[in-house]
C-alpha cells in the first residue's frame, strides 16, 4: 500500500465526514422544527378545529432559534466527547475499562503479546504503544488515538489466550495498518460525532420523564409530546450516523488485511484469528456498554447481527475477509499452523552466529546507503514489510539485556535517555552526570549509574528503536515527572552550549512524540500546507543535513545544494552557527503540516543531500528517520535492496 495516498485518502475522508456530519445536522433541524410546529400548532388549538392542525403557519424566527439550539446541542454535544478523549488512544482504552500491561509480567501469553507489539512497532518505526487488556472472553483488539505519538493497542483475554504467536502477529498487524494510514483520527471523530446526535434523543428522554411529573401543568402535554418527538429524531439520527460509520469502516478493514499480510508475508497468520473468531463460543463479542461506541474501531464486531445485518455492520462477514486473505481457501475453518518462511530464516541466523558489533556498525552504513536510493525511500515509509520485521527481532536481540530491561519501565527508560546523550569526554561529561545526580527523580541516577557499571554499550543502529521502547514506559509517567524529565533531557543536551546533530535528532523525535500525549496539544492537520510554501522551514532542514557530517562549508553548500535542486524551490543555505533549537523546531512542526503527497518529494530531496558524497554514516540514518518520525511518515530500519 501507498503510505502517503493512504495518508491522503484519510484527510479526504475526514471531510467527506464533516460534509454528512453538516448533512445530518441540517436534515435533524428541520425535523426538529417541523416536529415542534406539528405538536405545538397541535397542541395549541386544543383540537378544537381540524382547520387549526392542518394550516399552521411557519414562523421563520422561530425555525432560527430551534435551528441554532439543535446545531448547538450535537456540536456541544460532539466536542465534549471528543474533548474527554483528548488524552488520547489511553482515555479510549479507559473507556473500555482496559488495564494496562506492563512488561515482566509472569504471564507468558502477556508477554508474548508484548514482544510481537514492540518487535511490530521498531520495525515499522513508530513508537512502542502502551497495551491494555480487556476482561472479555471474546477474540478481539483495537488501536486508539490520534496519531502514533498516543496510540494505545486494546485486546481482549480472550485473544491473548486463545491465538497463536503467529495469529496475534497478524492481529497486531492489522491494528498496526489503523495507526500508520490515519484510519484512528477518523474512528475518535466518529465517536464524537455520534454521541453529539444522539444527546438530541437524551434531551428527549428526559423532557418526557419531566412532562408526565407535571401533568397538572397546562402544556404539559406538548412537552411530553415534544420530548417523544426528540427522542425518536435523536435516535433515528443516530441510526443513520450508525450507517455512516459502518459504510466508512467496512472498507477500511479490507485495506488492514491486506496491510496485515504484507507486513507480515504470512496469511495464515491473520486468516487463522479470523477462523478462531468463527469457530470460538463467545466470537468477538464484548459485553461493555461502550463497546458499541468503538465498534467502529474494532478488529471484528462486537455484537451479534441485529435484524439489519450486513446493512448495520461495521466490518465485512468474516467469510468474505478470510476469502479476500486466501483465494483459494475452501470454505473449512480449520486454522492452519505453520511456520513461515520469516522463522525459517531467524533460526539459521540463530545457528550462523551472531556478528561482532564492528560488524553491525558496518552493516548499518552499508544498509542505509543501499536503501536510499529512488523510491525505494518513500516506498519504505509506513509501509514496514517482513524483512523489516527481521531486522526488528535482531535489533531487539542484539540490545543488551541491561539496557533492554531498563527501556521497558520509567525509570530506567529516562536513564537510556539521558545515556544516549552522555558525552564521551570530560569536563562536559562529568557536569551532565552531577546535573542527573542533583536534578533527576529518585532512584534515576541510580539507573543511570547501574548501566554504566554493567560496561555495555549499545551501536548506532540501536538507538532509535531502543528510544521506541523507552516512549511507551515514559508515557506512563506524571505529568510533574515528565516536565522534570523534559528540563533535565535539555538542560544535559546546551550543557556544553553546542548541539551536535545526534542531540537534536533525539531531542526532535522524543519531544515530538510525548509532548502530544502530555501537553494535549491537537494533532497536526493532515493536507494543509503546501511545500512550495513553506521554504524557510526547507533550508533550515537541508542545511543542518548538508553539515551533519563535514565542517566544511564549500563542501557543506554543495550537498545542500544536491538536496535542494530536486524540490526546485527556491531554498538557501544557511550555516550552522545560525541554528538553534527554536529554529529546528519550529521547522519540522511546519513540515509536519505539509500536503501527504508532497512529502515523498521532501524525503527524497534529504536522501539527496544525504548521499551527495557518495556515503551514508550511521548518524545520517538516525537522523533521517527522526526527520520522518517528525513530519508523521514512519520510516522501518533501512534495509539493503
Amino acid at each position: 500500500m501507498d503510505f502517503f495516498k493512504s495518508q491522503d485518502a484519510a484527510k479526504r475522508n475526514t471531510s467527506r465526514l464533516i460534509l454528512l456530519f453538516g448533512l445530518a445536522v441540517l436534515s435533524l433541524i428541520l425535523i426538529t422544527n417541523l416536529l415542534i410546529l406539528f405538536i405545538f400548532g397541535f397542541v395549541g388549538s386544543e383540537m378544537t378545529s381540524m382547520a387549526a392542525v392542518t394550516s399552521p403557519r411557519m414562523n421563520w424566527e422561530l425555525f432560527l432559534y430551534v435551528g441554532l439550539g439543535v446545531s448547538a446541542v450535537i456540536l456541544f454535544g460532539s466536542l465534549y466527547k471528543i474533548a474527554t478523549l483528548a488524552g488520547g488512544g489511553a482515555r479510549v482504552a479507559e473507556m473500555m475499562d482496559g488495564k494496562l500491561l506492563m512488561s515482566g509480567t509472569d504471564d507468558i501469553r502477556e508477554q508474548r503479546l508484548l514482544n510481537v507489539v514492540e518487535e511490530m512497532a521498531i520495525a515499522s518505526g513508530t513508537p512502542v504503544p502502551p497495551v491494555y487488556v480487556m476482561e472479555e472472553e471474546g477474540i478481539n483488539a483495537f488501536a486508539a488515538g490520534y496519531s502514533p505519538s498516543d496510540a494505545v493497542i486494546g485486546i481482549t483475554r480472550g485473544a491473548i489466550n486463545t491465538l497463536s504467536r503467529d495469529q496475534l502477529q497478524g492481529v497486531i498487524a492489522h491494528e498496526f495498518s489503523h495507526i500508520l494510514h490515519g484510519d484512528m483520527r477518523i474512528n475518535i471523530r466518529l465517536i464524537g460525532v455520534l454521541h453529539g446526535i444522539l444527546i438530541l434523543g437524551i434531551i428527549g428522554y428526559h423532557l418526557m420523564r419531566s412532562g408526565s411529573y407535571s401533568r397538572r401543568s397546562k402544556d404539559s402535554g406538548g412537552v411530553v409530546m415534544l420530548g417523544l418527538g426528540l427522542l425518536i429524531v435523536g435516535y433515528t439520527g443516530t441510526f443513520f450516523g450508525n450507517l455512516i460509520k459502518a459504510a466508512v469502516s467496512r472498507q477500511r478493514e479490507y485495506l488492514a488485511d491486506a496491510s496485515a499480510v504484507q507486513y507480515t508475508r504470512n496469511p495464515n497468520g491473520i486468516a487463522g484469528a479470523l477462523m478462531q473468531i468463527a469457530t470460538h463460543q463467545e466470537r468477538s463479542f464484548l459485553n461493555h456498554p461502550s463497546s458499541n461506541e468503538i465498534s467502529h474501531a474494532l478488529f471484528e464486531e462486537a455484537q451479534g447481527h441485529s435484524m439489519l445485518g450486513g446493512l448495520y455492520a461495521t466490518h465485512p462477514p468474516l467469510e468474505d475477509r478470510i476469502a479476500a486473505i486466501l483465494p483459494n481457501w475452501d470454505g473449512k475453518y480449520e486454522v492452519v499452523e505453520d511456520r513461515s518462511a520469516r522463522d525459517e530464516a531467524l533460526a539459521a541466523e540463530a545457528q550462523s552466529g551472531s556478528r561482532s558489533e564492528g560488524d553491525r556498525r558496518r552493516a548499518a552504513a552499508t544498509i542505509a546507503a543501499g536503501a536510499i536510493l529512488g523510491e525505494q525511500l518513500v516506498q519504505a515509509a509506513g509501509n514496514p514489510g517482513m524483512d523489516h520485521l527481521d531486522a526488528a527481532e535482531r535489533i531487539i536481540a542484539g540490545i543488551p539485556p541491561a539496557w533492554l530491561e531498563a527501556a521497558r519501565n520509567p525509570s530506567g527508560a529516562r536513564a537510556v535517555v539521558y545515556l544516549i546523550v552522555l558525552q564521551d569526554t570530560d569536563p562536559v561529561r562529568r557536569r551532565q552526570l552531577n546535573l542527573l545526580e542533583h536534578s533527576a527523580d529518585t532512584g534515576v541516577f541510580a539507573e543511570v549509574s547501574r548501566l554504566l557499571d554493567s560496561g555495555q554499550s549499545i551501536s548506532a543502529e540501536q538507538r532509535l528503536p531502543l528510544v521506541e521502547i523507552c516512549l511507551a514506559s515514559l508515557r506512563q509517567l506524571s505529568a510533574a515527572q515528565y516536565q522534570l524529565f523534559r528540563k533535565n533531557f535539555e538542560e544535559m543536551i546546551r550543557i556544553d552550549n553546542r548541539i551536535s546533530l545526534l542531540e537534536w535528532s533525539l531531542h526532535k523525535l522524543v519531544l515530538h512524540h510525548l509532548d502530544a500525549v502530555f501537553s494535549r496539544r491537537q494533532p497536526a492537520r493532515l493536507g494543509r500546507k503546501d511545500l512550495l510554501r513553506c521554504r524557510q522551514s526547507v533550508s533550515v532542514l537541508l542545511s543542518i543535513i548538508a553539515q551533519s557530517t563535514t565542517q566544511d562549508r564549500a563542501q557543506a553548500q554543495q550537498w545542500f545544494q544536491a538536496g535542494a535542486d530536486s524540490l526546485q524551490g527556491g531554498a538557501e543555505f544557511i550555516p550552522v552557527a545560525e541554528l538553534n533549537f527554536e529554529m529546528l523546531g519550529a521547522a519540522m512542526d511546519e513540515l509536519a503540516e505539509v500536503k501527504p503527497l508532497q512529502k515523498p518529494a521532501l524525503l527524497k530531496a534529504c536522501a539527496a543531500a544525504i548521499r551527495a558524497d557518495g556515503e551514508v554514516q550511521p548518524i545520517e540514518v538516525e537522523l533521517l528517520r527522526a526527520v520522518s518520525a517528525s513530519i508523521d511518515c514512519p520510516m522501518p530500519p533501512l534495509l539493503a535492496p
